[in-house]
Formats: structure tokens, sequence, C-alpha cells
């Protein structure tokens, strides 16, 4: 079946760009070959087949609810967790002391690829996998007995519970309190809200992994400690964890989006993970795997929405060629031949794909930093892991949406109703840049934080490897005017960014960080243009070498063909982009005289 995505550009991506099997050269990866890569990217996709990609709608039209305090699910969600647990898939990027795979992030990336584009309305595995891998990082032993293999079963649920009523995105306002008890746990009291899977009556308990503060902690985010928080204890015990709300929403109406409070009968018990004072320390691991998590739901949805629209164009008649003087009782033509379908097509096309590999470029530097045994290696990769988080999370899903958007147009009022998927893409992809910090936390994280790390550094190592890039394809004729595009859009990028750096080095931080989001366009645009000509220097290299034919020759055309796309109709963006983030004038700094808006 595998309507959703393209096992094809997978491959082309996986294996012939960023050849994933030279990360087994790496003793940590050394048990694994493409034949156990492509056996787990199999065993997923059967999954998505079979219980994902036919319930798409239906999980949307049934959604959670709440009744007499217990959350009830679609019955599918219990039938897909027992098949990845049984299959040892939650933990498929786990260490085999852990219980794991031992798979590269690379691969494991693409597996949440697959499911997400199969149906993201069954988002619970990735937060459970993020859950338990906190455990098994920073957690006691007894912990780690007690909690992760259950988890990593799919018996157990995880979640991340951060977010408060009164603080939003704000975690130093935080005010969960945990008081020390007599027996080493803690007394939890207070609320979380909007906590994905935070109930639903398939599974056996959840485990909240949740920030709080224990009694006479610092203020502010110094203060804040990490628990572990069961719904039911050990003993089968309620935990005293109440499931006060469930929140309707837009789109990803599989999974429910919880109220919760902790404490209302002084018995919600919680255990310390690793040490005190250090949560969010620990949980900006969960974070920064969920933002790069987010970032490939983001294109999932997107590649789900493209393959629909694509086959529709393929299939709807309508109208004749402009061009052609045809008589009006001549057939129609499918409306791919349109050229503003096309265009369309091909946007969708361009940010798919060159998302995809982007967010597999973040996943490899993940694993060479993680396999590495060479300090400087490590250390590089390390570093351009951190650079390309916050970009990886915001991209694929701000043009995400962009890209299902073009989709529902090209299947025009049909994209607007129930019978086609394009209206729920549509809904879906809409909570992707809010998740996990919104686009303009990633945005100040980018030009606040990442561009100044280290010196530099990660910018550093990143344009040396976007430098490699353009001088492989400057050795092909017809991808060398693109290579001096991309070379004088980087110089265009640093220009801009030592016109903002004054105000930083002046502590100016709100006009520093004003137009930040812009910058993150800038800067994305920057990064996927590297991506599309990595992709066509592959696939001009495979034309010349192999002398493909067919199919095989055409896909490596497309390829460059939605690099030039990409090249004439998204990267000449940034020419405005640069205008305004250079400009002086201030309008949107809060002042005395406050605009009336």
């Amino acid at each position: 079946m595998a309507q959703y995505y393209s096992r094809r550009n997978l491959n082309f991506l996986l294996y012939e760009v960023f050849n994933a099997t030279e990360l087994t050269h790496y003793p940590y990866y050394s048990a694994h070959d493409r034949e156990t890569f492509d056996m787990t990217i199999d065993a997923v996709t059967q999954i998505g087949d079979t219980l994902m990609f036919p319930h798409f709608r239906d999980l949307d039209r049934n959604q959670p609810e709440l009744k007499n305090g217990k959350v009830t699910v679609h019955p599918k969600v219990g039938e897909y967790l027992k098949a990845m647990g049984d299959a040892g898939l939650i933990g498929t990027g786990f260490s085999f002391e852990d219980g794991g795979q031992q798979l590269p992030e690379i691969v494991n990336s693409v597996l949440g690829f697959i499911l997400m584009a199969a149906n993201n309305g069954m988002m619970y595995t990735g937060l459970t996998s993020g859950a338990a891998r906190l455990i098994a990082t920073f957690a006691s032993e007894e912990l780690k007995q007690t909690y992760v293999e259950k988890m990593l079963g799919g018996k157990w649920q995880g979640t991340m519970a951060l977010t408060e009523p009164q603080a939003g995105s704000s975690l130093s306002d935080i005010t969960t309190s945990a008081t020390p008890q007599a027996d080493g746990s803690y007394r939890i009291k207070g609320q979380k809200v909007f906590i994905s899977a935070g109930d639903h009556d398939q599974c056996e308990n959840i485990i909240h992994l949740m920030l709080a503060r224990i009694d006479g902690a610092p203020k502010g985010t110094k203060g804040i400690s990490l628990f572990v928080v069961p719904k039911y204890r050990l003993d089968g015990a309620d935990n005293d964890v109440t499931s006060t709300g469930i929140y309707h929403k837009l789109g990803q109406r599989g999974v429910p989006a919880m109220h919760l409070t902790m404490g209302d009968n002084d018995d919600c018990h919680g255990w310390l993970v690793g040490e005190p004072h250090r949560g969010l320390n620990y949980m900006f691991q969960m974070m920064n795997e969920a933002r790069i998590g987010v970032g490939m739901t983001g294109a999932a949805i997107a590649s789900a929405a493209y393959e629909a629209s694509l086959q529709y164009a393929k299939e709807r008649p309508q109208s004749r060629r402009l061009n052609q003087k045809t008589a009006l009782d001549s057939p129609q033509i499918p409306i791919i031949q349109h050229p503003d379908v096309k265009r369309m097509l091909l946007l969708q096309k361009a940010v798919v794909e060159g998302s995809l590999s982007l967010l597999m470029e973040t996943a490899r530097c993940a694993d060479i930093a993680h396999a590495s045994e060479d300090p400087e290696e490590k250390e590089k990769y390390h570093l351009m892991l951190e650079l390309l988080t916050p970009v990886a999370k915001t991209y694929p899903t701000e043009m995400g949406m962009v890209a299902v958007s073009n989709g529902l147009q090209v299947l025009g009022g049909y994209g607007f109703t129930e019978d086609f998927p394009l209206e729920q893409l549509y809904r879906d992809i809409r909570i992707t840049p809010i998740y996990e910090g919104t686009t303009g936390i990633q945005s100040q994280d980018l030009l606040g934080r990442k561009m100044t790390m280290k010196g530099g550094k990660p910018v550093q190592f990143l344009f040396g490897e976007v430098a490699k890039t353009i001088a492989e394809a400057e050795t092909h004729e017809n991808l060398k005017p693109y290579a001096q595009k991309l070379k004088a859009e980087l110089g265009r990028l640093q220009e801009v960014t030592m016109a903002l750096m004054p105000f930083a080095m002046q502590g100016d931080i709100e006009r520093f960080l004003m137009d930040a989001t812009l910058y993150m366009e800038m800067f994305g645009i920057n990064t996927i243009a590297w991506q599309w000509l990595k992709q066509a220097v592959v696939a001009q290299r495979t034309i010349v070498t192999q002398n493909p034919d067919g199919e095989e020759l055409a896909f490596y055309e497309g390829k460059i063909h939605t690099m030039k796309f990409f090249f004439h109709y998204e990267v000449p963006k940034t020419l405005g982009l640069a205008v305004r983030l250079k400009d002086n004038e201030v309008l949107t700094i809060a002042t005395e005289k406050e605009v009336v808006l």
C-alpha cells in the first residue's frame, strides 16, 4: 500500500545521499547492516499499511472522550501499541542494554516519519520512547528496572508533563510542588495542561515525566526537578492523578490532550529522576528529541498530503492546454499538465523531500556525536546538531503547512470536503509549529543562542559542510550556477547576521531578537537549498556514472528539476527577508505610547 510516502525517495536519501550504512563502522552500530535497516523499515510500513493508514479518518471522527473520570480512545490505538511493543519497535533507538535495538537515529527517525505519514493521530509511541529514554539515561537503576521494559513493550504509556495553566512555555513560572516523604518519594501537588496521551484506556498505566519544584527550591529554572509520576502505583493503587478535562482540538484528534490535577487528595507520589534541581536540564534531552520528532511529523503529514494531491492531479481531467487551439469536444487533460497545478505539486515535493533530507542530516549528526570516539569529530557533530535542531523543527512544520494548503488547493472544492484526506491533514498539521516550543521560541533559540554558541563554532562547522557540497556541485556544469547561487546566499545570510549582532553586544536583546522568526525563515531557506543541492549532486553523479534509464532516470532527473524549482521559486524570498532584517524601523517593540491594535 504505502500511499502516504515514497519508499524510493526514502531509500535515495538514506543510502545514496547519507550513506547510512557507513554508520555501522562505528562500534556502537556495528551489529547492523542494510538488511537490518530494511527489515525494520518493512515492519513499520506493514504496521502503517494495516493498522494505521486505513483508520486515518475514523480516529479523527471518533475522538477521545472523558466520561466519569475515564478517557476512552479508539480501540485501534490498543492494537497499534501492542503491535509496536511486540515487534520491539518502540525502543528501536535504545541501547541493547536498555532493551532496544540500538539502531542509528537516522534510521529510527525515518520510522517515525513512516508512522506519522500513515496516521499522525497515533503519536503515542514517540511520547513513550522519549519518556522511557529519560528514565534510562538519568534515573536510578531501580526506576529503570521498574519502568523502561513495560514502556518499551507498549504496556505503559509515557508522557512529558511540563505545561501549566499560568506558565505556558515559561517553565520558570511552574508552581507544581514536590514535598519529600519518609519513604524517599515526593508528594506532588499541582496542575498540568495540554498533556498529549495524558490518559487513555488502551494501556495498563500512564507514566508521566513531570516537572515540579521541591519545597524550598530556588525560584526560576534552577529550582526545577524531574519526577516519575505514574497514574497507578506499583501495588495497583490509584496515585491521585485526576483527568480534570480534555481538550477537543482542531486536528490530531486521535490523541487526547489532557488537563491533569495531581494531589487533590494529598496522595499523589512521584519519584525523583537524577539529582534535585536539574530537571530542566534532563527534560531538554526529551524536548530536543521531541522537537526533531515534531519536525518529522510536519514532513510526514505534508508527505501524505503530497501523495494524495499528486494522485488526484494525475487522475482528474479538466480543461485543455492553453496554447493548443483544440475543439471543445476534444478530451480534457489531467490537471497535472496545467502549469499552476504543476507549480503547487513541485512546491509540495520540494518541501517534503527537502525537509526529510534536513531531518536526516540532523539525525546523522546525532548518530556521529553519540557513537564517535574521536573528541574533535564528536564536538563538531554535537554542535551542528545543536544548531540544526531548531531549524529542523521549524522549517518542516511552517512550510509543511504551506505545502498541505497547496495540496488542498490542487483538489479545489473537493479538497475542502471530508471525502478526501486533505481537509483533515490541513487541520492536523496546524499544531506542529506550536508543539515543543513555538516557532517564535525556536527562532529566538537559533539567533539568540545557537548562532553565538562557542564563539560561532557551530555555524563555522555548518558552513564548512555547505562549502563541501558547493565544491562538489561546481564539478558539474549544469549544477554550477546553483552552487554559485547558494554561495551568494550564504554571503547574504552572513551580512544580515553581522547587521544584527551589534544589538546583542549592546545588550538590546529585544531589538536583536525582534524579527528572529524572519531570520529563521531566511536561515531555513538556505539550509533547504543546501539539502537540495546535495541531492542534485548525487542524482547528477549517478546519471553520469551509472547511466540509468526508464523510471530510474526519471527519478534522478526529477531530483535535479525540483532542485532548480526550489532555487528559482523559494530562494529569491531571501531578498525581501534580508531587506526587512536590516531595516532599522522598529514597529513591534512596546513603547510608552502603545499602538492601539
